[in-house]
């Protein structure tokens, strides 16, 4: 301990991703002090793709709170997406149902946005550190770490959000006897490409076929990103670039509408499960994003669910130093798990509609497209899948 440097600050945040970002950006305009840490090099995560779909609510908290208005010009805006099934296409109109839209705009982007900022701001964001352990964290938190040039410090806080993503040594920090976790694992991936080719849709394409799921998404004019649900242990080796786009067109082509197809330029297989660990909160620690709840892609939820945990946290942290209550904050935990668990059931409800289950009998099949039909053929059920997937409009 002699030889650690101590540094002191309100919050300390654990986790530079766009939720952890966030959080400072947020603490800093109210005038809190924070200090970010991150395992990983700014590089390294601005260089890791990740899709993005944001809901009107993020869209609204990234530019009304000065981050940057960079989605509004460079992000595309969806105001509905296309469900697909038995070949025909069935269209979700999110403005005629509830005059709501949603913006595609990758993660990568939202962190480029956000570290900008907090580099603009002055903030104090260490990327790049090792040996993290939490300390003391129900009396005065204290975190050790060593940063990317080998000097080792313990940071002291008043508090410490753990927004460090879903292999988080922050919860790991929690006794198992304080903490439950729900799981749920889905028997199935997804097989994402990019492919240099033109976009066949302008909006989203989720896709049901007896063949299995697939969605058409797309990245820029000339490179789009696709999925097709495929088997967890699948081996992108396996897959030529004429049996990923056969099976492409086997789940989506039909009755005049025909992919546009070109070179895969990147393949991967993605798993899922859902998960949520409950409280989100140990003492003076209090868990953000992924590092409490994770969701199946299919909703376009987990970037978006990171980040009204960061508006409901911050409004806990800033009632207490403006007031010296605790209440808003004694009571994040419920507030951030009503969200969760509603979100929760929306990506779970998306994701077992739209894919089919490995050896799924005649019944299961007809069921399945008889729900489908149920939702496009009837305005409650479309306006359903509007709100939830434009996030429920007033939630934030």
């Amino acid at each position: 301990m002699a030889n650690r440097n101590v540094i002191t600050t309100q919050v300390a945040i654990m986790g530079a991703g766009p939720a952890g970002l966030m959080l400072s950006h947020l603490l800093a305009k109210a005038g809190i002090e924070s200090t970010v840490i991150e395992l990983r090099s700014r590089q390294e995560i601005s260089e890791t793709v990740r899709a993005g779909i944001l809901e009107h609510g993020s869209v609204n908290l990234l530019v009304d709170s000065g981050v940057s208005d960079r989605v509004l010009r460079d992000g595309d805006r969806h105001d509905g997406i296309e469900l697909r099934f038995d070949g025909e296409s069935h269209r979700i109109d999110f403005k005629e149902l509830v005059g709501e839209s949603v913006w595609l705009y990758p993660q990568t982007d939202v962190f480029i946005d956000l570290a900008a900022r907090r580099e603009a701001d002055g903030g104090d964001v260490r990327y790049g550190v090792t040996d993290t352990s939490l300390h003391d964290l129900e009396g005065t938190p204290k975190v050790w770490f060593t940063d990317a040039e080998g000097v080792e410090y313990e940071l002291q806080a008043d508090f410490v959000a753990g927004a460090d993503g879903s292999r988080s040594q922050a919860r790991s920090a929690i006794p198992e006897n304080r903490r439950h976790r729900f799981v749920h694992e889905y028997p199935f991936a997804w097989f994402g490409i990019l492919a240099e080719a033109p976009r066949s849709s302008d909006e989203l394409i989720y896709a049901n076929s007896a063949n299995g799921f697939a969605l058409i998404s797309q990245r820029t004019e000339t490179v789009q990103r696709m999925y097709f649900q495929c088997d967890p242990n699948e081996d992108v080796n396996n897959w030529s670039d004429d049996r990923i786009w056969e099976t492409f067109r086997g789940r989506v082509n039909g009755n005049g509408f025909e992919l546009k197809e070109g070179p895969v330029i990147d393949k991967t297989v993605l798993k899922f499960r859902s998960s949520v660990l409950a409280p989100m909160r140990h003492g003076k620690l209090f868990l953000a994003g992924d590092a409490a709840h994770t969701v199946p892609p299919t909703g376009a939820k987990g970037l978006n669910l990171a980040l009204n945990d960061v508006k409901v946290l911050f409004e806990g942290l800033d009632s207490f130093y403006q007031t010296g209550h605790t209440g808003l904050l004694d009571g994040y935990s419920d507030r951030a798990l009503d969200r969760v668990w509603k979100t929760q059931q929306f990506s779970y409800w998306m994701t077992s509609m739209l894919h089919t289950p490995a050896g799924a009998d005649d019944f299961a099949r007809a069921r399945q497209l008889g729900e489908l039909n149920s939702v496009v053929s009837s305005r409650h059920g479309r306006a359903y899948l509007a709100e939830a997937y434009t996030g429920w409009p007033g939630s934030r």
